[in-house]
This record gives structure tokens, sequence and C-alpha cells, in this order.
């Protein structure tokens, strides 16, 4: 806390500016490109939503946490438990978007467009109709059950101490809601428009956008549970969350303009 503005403005900036942050975290980036992904072709309207959705989702649960502090318990700590709880949900979570992406272009037939096939299966029961907008917020939520997101909602409440109360904490909250709002949103709307370009593009388009949020969603999964279970690797990939969002967003936009590339070679002569 020492290490934080004492200027209310400044401190304000600095909130939100975390915000925007926080929604370039790799895995919000590929969760709401693969829920992007599943809508795209039956619910386009809520495609565009999917990052705004989830990031509303997650802020409600951001600005439940700091109000709790803020009026109830001022020295409350997050339960250990709780990282570990988080770090599972993201696990779990971007591994089926991934299998599903990769199980309907496995399926699609020669010549025909790849149609997600949608969230489904006995594991997440409860969250299959994803192409509900209160369904997708809910991902949000869950993902917000993590020790970083509720420890950065706890310094907001303490934080705002110096200030004020409640109103202060909540101030700060809503700040940093809006700025991850501002990112996730944005890449929700590039994400939906990527996938509706490759389609009506070609199916070779199609298939390679299917292949890249499938992979980025497997590998994001991958490094999240290669950094739960290595010390190591957590240390080296702390502090380096916004490089590896800015990676993911160019991988998804090489992609997009390797598989338009694609369509426009002459074919082979034979």
């Amino acid at each position: 806390m020492d290490t934080l503005p004492n200027d209310w403005m400044a401190l304000a900036a600095l909130v939100f500016a975390l915000g925007m942050k926080h929604g370039f975290d790799a895995d919000h980036l590929a969760t709401i490109d693969g829920l992007t992904r599943c809508n795209a072709r039956d619910n386009p309207a809520l495609a565009r939503r999917c990052g705004a959705l989830f990031s509303l989702g997650h802020g409600a649960v951001i600005v439940a946490v700091a109000l709790l502090v803020s009026t109830v318990a001022g020295g409350w700590q997050v339960p250990d438990w709780v990282d570990a709880l988080g770090a599972w949900i993201s696990i779990a979570f971007l591994a089926a978007l991934g299998f599903i992406n990769l199980r309907a272009v496995l399926r699609a037939a020669p010549g025909e467009l790849v149609r997600p096939l949608g969230l489904r299966g006995r594991l997440f029961s409860r969250l299959q109709r994803t192409t509900r907008p209160l369904a997708v917020a809910a991902v949000g939520a869950l993902f917000a059950l993590s020790f970083d997101t509720m420890s950065q909602a706890a310094l907001f409440a303490l934080t705002a101490t110096r200030f004020g109360g409640w109103q202060h904490a909540l101030a700060l909250a809503l700040l940093f809601v809006l700025g991850m709002l501002v990112t996730d949103g944005i890449n929700g709307l590039w994400i939906s428009r990527l996938i509706r370009r490759a389609d009506a593009a070609a199916q070779l388009a199609s298939r390679v956008m299917g292949l890249v949020v499938a992979g980025v969603s497997l590998l994001v999964a991958a490094f999240g549970a290669l950094k739960f279970f290595s010390p190591a690797v957590d240390g080296w990939s702390d502090g380096k969350e916004l490089a590896f969002g800015v990676l993911l967003l160019a991988v998804v936009a090489g992609s997009y303009l390797f598989a338009v590339h694609l369509t426009r070679r002459p074919p082979l002569a034979a």
C-alpha cells in the first residue's frame, strides 16, 4: 500500500490502468476468444458481446469483495485455497473450450465451414447454455475466484480507507472493472469480426481460425497447469502477464492474415 499514490486522482488513474492490464491476461483473452467462437455462427450478436459480458461477470465479484472488505472485515485475508480453485477453474474451462473448437474443426466435412458446437458435456452441465448472456457473465465470475483478483479487490478496499469509507472502495473497484471492460470488450468485438470475416472468406480460413482458437485455449490451459505445479515457471512468468496477452493477440491476428493469404493464393496447376 505504501507504493500506491496518495493523491486520489492519481490513484484512480492507476487503478483504471491496472484494470486494462488485467483484461490483457492470457486466460481472459483465450476464454473470450473461445466463447466468441462458440457463438459466432448461431448468435453473432452475443458473440460480439462475449468480452463485455465476461468482464462484467468478473467485475461483479471484484466489486462485491471490495464492498465486503470495506464494510465488514477490514483485515480480511484471501484464503489460500482460493488460489488453487481459481487456477483449476481457468485450466479446466480453457481446456474444454480448446477441445470443443478442435473437435469442430476435425468434424467439419471437406468444403464445409467450421461450425463450433457450443459448450456441451456433463462436466459443465450447469453452464452448457453458453448462448445465454448470463451464462457468459457467470463464466467471467468464476474466473474471478482467484487469489490475484480477490487480493486486488481487497487492496482497493483497504486503500480506500485513506480517503473515506465504502464509497471510495466502490469507486476504485468500478474504475478497475471499467478498465478491464475496455480491454475485454474490444477483444470480444475484434475476435468476432475476425471469425466472421474468415468464415466469409473461405472454408480454409475458418479452419485456420478454429485451430488457432483451439490451440490458444489449450496452450494457455497447459501453461496454467505448468505454473501451478512448477514454482520456477510461476516465478518466471510473474510480471509478464501483459507481454503474454499482447503475444496472444498477435498470434490471433497473424493467423487471420495467414488464413486470408491462403484463400487468395491461386490454385496449383494440375
